[in-house]
């Protein structure tokens, strides 16, 4: 059974949290859940 990630927020703390999860684990299912009609992002 894979783990399961479940972030809440789509900003810049979200994202962050994020990639540093799947480069720990790539196996890892990670799931963002974001209110607003869109997520950060950075060039």
């Amino acid at each position: 059974m894979s783990k399961h990630v479940v972030i809440i927020g789509g900003g810049a703390g979200g994202g962050s949290v994020a990639a540093e999860a799947k480069r720990n684990d790539p196996s890892l299912r990670v799931t963002m859940v974001e209110q607003g009609k869109f997520v950060a992002f950075a060039a």
